[in-house]
């Protein structure tokens, strides 16, 4: 059976085709205003990429922040148990996952099966999401990509007291006019938001077996600052973990 999941989130819109289980094809577009365009847009373009048709796909599930602009879909599903599924796919033994991503992060543990029984989510916080570390990056006029590559350069810890990403700015030019160095201070943002996402996550409880998904799973620096906080060698993280949700929604499309 061939089955899709559509994550259609602030930022960018996200496919999966799955057949039998395994992911054939995939596609990601940025959002924008016009939801329902990048939803035709990235379903079109990860069918191409899995030489398929609209025809051949049996069950499309959608999720997100804009998950009702999936009209095609039989059903949607919430963010939760899209994430908790996804991991679940990559990681069977995990019971723990965070997805951090633009606009928000969340965290929930598993049972046995990757059904969600507890979570926790950002509220909606820059703080806590992808847009901190945007923020940030400006205000130290660096290339979003060079934020994490920086932070590994320090072993400083500089506390940021700010817990809103509109303070944290004016933190952030205080430490520059200090002459406090780029490595030193990109290592303090992401200390600073690890230790708020790490702090979501300890609600639900910590199991060793931790999953990231979300584009953030791709910062090297913010892995880093989590390994710390949560005090483990190891962060599980799929090679894109970006589609971690939609795989969720494709497994349950499926099932």
């Amino acid at each position: 059976m061939i089955s899709a999941g559509i994550d259609c989130g602030a930022k960018n819109t996200k496919t999966v085709i799955m057949k039998d289980g395994n992911i054939i094809g995939k596609s990601s577009v940025p959002t924008g205003f016009d939801q329902e365009k990048a939803v035709d847009d990235s379903l079109e373009n990860a069918l191409k990429a899995a030489g398929v048709s609209r025809k051949d796909v049996k069950k499309i599930f959608g999720t997100g922040s804009g998950k009702n602009s999936v009209k095609m879909a039989d059903d949607t599903v919430n963010d939760i148990k899209a994430m908790a599924k996804g991991a679940f796919y990559f990681y069977p033994k995990a019971r723990t996952v965070a997805d951090v991503g633009a606009e928000e992060g969340r965290a929930a543990k598993m049972d046995e099966k990757g059904n969600p029984v507890d979570f926790a989510i950002n509220e909606k916080c820059a703080a806590g999401a992808g847009a901190f570390i945007e923020a940030m990056a400006r205000a130290l006029e660096t290339s979003l990509e060079e934020m994490g590559p920086l932070a590994l350069k320090s072993d400083k810890t500089i506390p940021m007291n700010a817990q809103c990403a509109i303070f944290a700015e004016s933190e952030v030019v205080g430490l520059i006019h200090a002459k406090t160095e780029k490595q030193d201070i990109s290592k303090s943002i992401h200390d600073s938001m690890a230790s708020r996402i790490v702090s979501m996550i300890r609600r639900i409880g910590v199991n060793e077996d931790v999953v990231m998904l979300g584009g953030v799973g791709r910062n090297p620096g913010f892995v880093k600052a989590m390994q710390r906080e949560l005090n483990l060698n190891t962060i599980y993280i799929p090679d894109d973990p970006e589609f971690g949700s939609c795989v969720g929604a494709a497994v349950l499309a499926n099932e």
